[in-house]
Parts: C-alpha cells; structure tokens; sequence
C-alpha cells in the first residue's frame, strides 16, 4: 500500500468514528442520598473518539511489527550460537584471510584489520649485498565480511571486500638484491595509499552444496571441503604469505600465469564431504589497482579460466581425524602470446598442476586443535615456448606446537624449483643462462599473543633469476603482523 493510500484510508476511519460517535447517545442512572433520578450523558467529544480509533489502530500495527521484529532476533540469536555457516567456513578456511580470527562475529559482520612489517637483507650473493633498497617494507589491510543469514537471515548469501596499502617507496629487495624470479617477499609492493583489491558476493544452495561466487575476486581466493582449502591452486601449509613462507614460489604455483584480482565468477560443487568441482573465469588483463570493470568489458575478450577437482579425506589416527587434499587442474590462459621460437601469436596457452597437502601426525585428540605435523607438495607444466617456467615443484613441512607452551607456534620448512624454459630468448638473444632456480626456507612464527604474531625468516636462492652471474644469495627477514 502507497503512503497516499494509507492517509486516505487513516482519514476514511476517521470520519467513519465521527459519524457514529456523533449519533450515539446514553443515558446514567445514580443516585444521591435518598433520591434518584435519571438523566441523559452529554454527547461525547467526536474528535477524542477519532483519535482513540486512529490510535487504537497504530498501537495494534506497532505490537505486530513489534513481535516480528522479537521472532527475527530470537532466530538470529539462535543462529548466533549455532554452527558455522557456509560462508563462514569459506572465508576462514582460506589462510590469510582474517588473520587473528578464529571465528567470526556471531553478529554476521565481521571486520579485520592487519599490519604486516617486514625487514629483510642479502647477507651474501645474489646481485648486490650494499643496496639497500626496500629493506624495510610492509602493508595494511582491511577486510569485511557480510554474512547474509545471520543479518538478515538470508539462507547461503555472503559478501566479502578487502582493501590493501603498501608504505614502501621502492618494494622489497628482490630487484636491488637479489634477483629472484620467483620473490623473496610476497607482501612487498610500490606505495598505494589503499586499493579495493577484492568485492564480491558469494551464494550457496542446497545445502552449500552448490556455491557460486562473482564479483571482483582472487582467482585463487579458495573455499572449504571436508575441512580444507580447496579451489585454485590454494593450501592448508603453503598458501599466505602473511603468515606462512615469504618466498612467492612456496605461496603458489610459479608455473600457472594466475592474473590479478579482478571482474570473474567461480562455480563451487561439493555435494559431499569428501570430493568437489570447481570452475573459474576471470579477466586475463585486470589490473587490482583498478575496479576491472575497463579491463573486463571494454578492452579484448581475454580471459583467464581454470578447472580444479579434489579428494578431501580426512584420514583416521589414534588422536582424530587427520586432514587432507588432494587437487589437480587445468587453466587455460586467453590472451595472445608471442612464441618464443618464431614471435608468432598464439592464444589459449593450457596448462596443467597438482597440489596436496596432508596433516601426517597430531598432538592431541583435540579437533579444534591444529597442533601437529603437514606436509605439502605442488607441480605444475606449462608451455615452455609461451612461458619462461616450463615445469615447477614444490614441497615442504609444517610443525605447529613444537615447543611445549607454545601451542600457536608454527616452524615451516619448505623448498621450490622453477625449470627455465630452453626457448626464452630464443629470438633476442635475452634468454636464461641457468637452468632452473632452486628457492630454500625456514620460518618460526611465534605468537606473542592473540593479536601479534613474530617470524624470523632465512632464505637460500641457487642460481637467482636463471643468471650465471648472479652467484647464490642468502636472506635474512623479519616479520612482525598485528592483527585485529
């Protein structure tokens, strides 16, 4: 009903108790000492009687809106101490998101921010040991995080942003040290003020066994299946940089050519605990600086797409259940390549990966507890006349509570190996002169309490950027991230 309706009909009662207050009469009988008499009431007030019927009616609106409003906060309270919905387990299974947050809030709206610092040096080899640039380093992030269900209850619907600053001038140290060609810093970046670098809605039906998410995204942003990150490319040990391995070839697969953030969708299928499906599609030429929308609808159809398909077993042991996944994949890559053999375009680069990890042994029979030991392993195969890594491992471990006392403790080893490809170069003579770089490290994260988190870091980088003159580099790091 419009709000010119309600007045006429508001107006109409009105009148309406005018009239027949106007025409009612009645008489009082009382009496007064010893006599009695009878006499007729005076009429009463048509107006005090209008407005007792329009207030009546306001009164009875407000008591009905009154007990809905008490019914949908009883559900969400309800709600609120129940388990964790779809969305919730998609945007804290996934690490790095929410740092500092085990759970979100039972309100449905949950707000992160995180400082990551970071100091780094090459102490030996590399390019230069002198450069001091971009030595010290560091980013802030904001994050948000909508849960529909919960708000508003709105059954499988979430939305999820996240915003980042760089405060270097120069990045990291990587281009003036060492000359990785795969990065010994993946938090480093050129100074931005604040970027919206994710915005993106997420539904899920039939239980969550369908998701579909869209919007400006991470192509690898990942979900959750059977208590893992799944979906593309992602990892329970090896997955963020923020709290994980600093170097970008343990964070990821150096041989799949992933694009920024930017406008894509991703279809999610897990109908049951232990296998799911996924495919994605996201602009090959976004630039996270931007809102993609340019990119996406304006420029050359070029597009990014992946398929990924996994086991999620969770294994038995005296101690519980021991977490697992195991994916493969296919992306494919729709931008115009130039072949490194004879410069001619070609589009629709494909190739294929691997990715597993597996929680070997846990510290107690606790399942909220993640103490214990993982293992992770990536590979991946790349066209090596269209992409300078043709093949790519990596592998590595994860200790979490090592030292008795410090539960939330992780000591991380791991090691990655990016082969060159023979062709780069092959038409300017600006090719590889090695055959491959060999990246090593060693991290303790130490929490220093809930909020605050300390890692010291060494890495060792064999034959960096593929060059013969560029002898083995050591690095030293230090990272400190405060999150809320």
């Amino acid at each position: 009903m419009s709000k010119d309706m309600k007045i006429l009909f508001i107006v109409f009662l009105a009148g309406f108790g005018v009239v027949c207050f106007a025409e009612t009469e009645a008489t009082v009988s009382a009496s007064q000492d010893e006599d009695q008499f009878a006499y007729a009431a005076p009429p009463p007030d048509p107006l005090e009687e209008s407005l007792n019927v329009v207030t009546g009616i306001a009164e009875g609106s407000f008591n009905v809106v009154a007990e809905a409003a008490e019914g949908t906060a009883k559900a969400i309270v309800e709600l609120a101490g129940g388990a964790a919905t779809t969305f919730e387990r998609d945007i804290l299974t996934m690490p790095g998101r929410f740092l500092g947050k085990d759970v979100v809030s039972a309100t449905g709206l949950t707000v992160g921010v995180t400082s990551v610092n970071i100091y780094q040096q090459n102490m030996r080899g590399g390019t230069s040991t002198k450069n001091k640039r971009g030595r010290f380093n560091g980013l802030y992030t904001l994050e948000v995080g909508a849960d529909f269900e919960r708000l508003f209850g709105l059954e499988g619907i979430g939305f999820y942003a996240a915003a980042e600053g760089y405060w270097s001038r120069t990045g990291d140290i990587d281009g003036a040290s060492v000359g990785s060609a795969f990065g010994v810093n993946g938090q480093a970046g050129a100074r931005r003020s604040l970027d919206v670098l994710e915005a993106w809605f997420e539904g899920s039906l039939f239980d969550g066994a369908v998701r579909l998410r869209a919007g400006k995204l991470d192509i690898a942003g990942g979900f959750e299946s059977g208590g893992s990150p799944v979906a593309f490319d992602v990892g329970t040990y090896a997955g963020d940089t923020a709290s994980q391995f600093l170097n970008t070839g343990l964070e990821s697969n150096a041989g799949i050519p992933f694009p920024d953030e930017g406008i894509g969708a991703v279809l999610f299928y897990n109908p049951v605990d232990w296998w799911y499906g996924a495919v994605g599609v996201v602009d090959a030429q976004t630039d996270n600086r931007e809102t993609g929308l340019r990119t996406a609808f304006y420029d050359e159809d070029y597009f990014f797409y992946v398929f990924e398909t996994g086991l999620t077993p969770q294994l038995n042991s005296k101690k519980g259940p021991l977490a697992g996944a195991y994916r493969v994949g296919l992306w494919v890559d729709g931008q115009d390549k130039a072949r490194f053999t004879n410069g001619k375009n070609y589009r629709d680069d494909t190739g294929v990966y691997v990715s597993c990890d597996q929680m070997i042994r846990k510290e107690n029979d606790d399942p909220e507890d993640s103490q214990g030991v993982g293992a992770f392993f990536r590979w991946g195969y790349a066209n090596s006349d269209l992409n300078e890594i043709g093949n790519f491992w990596s592998f590595g471990f994860q200790y979490q509570g090592l030292v008795d006392g410090c539960d939330d403790d992780v000591l991380g080893l791991g090691m990655a190996r990016g082969i060159f490809s023979d062709h780069s170069g092959a038409n300017d003579g600006d090719g590889y002169t090695e055959h491959a770089e060999t990246a090593y490290e060693v991290y303790y994260s130490a929490a220093i309490n809930d909020s605050w988190t300390l890692s010291p870091t060494l890495q060792y980088i064999a034959d960096p950027g593929g060059t013969k003159g560029a002898s083995d580099a050591v690095v030293f790091g230090i990272r400190a991230v405060v999150a809320f």
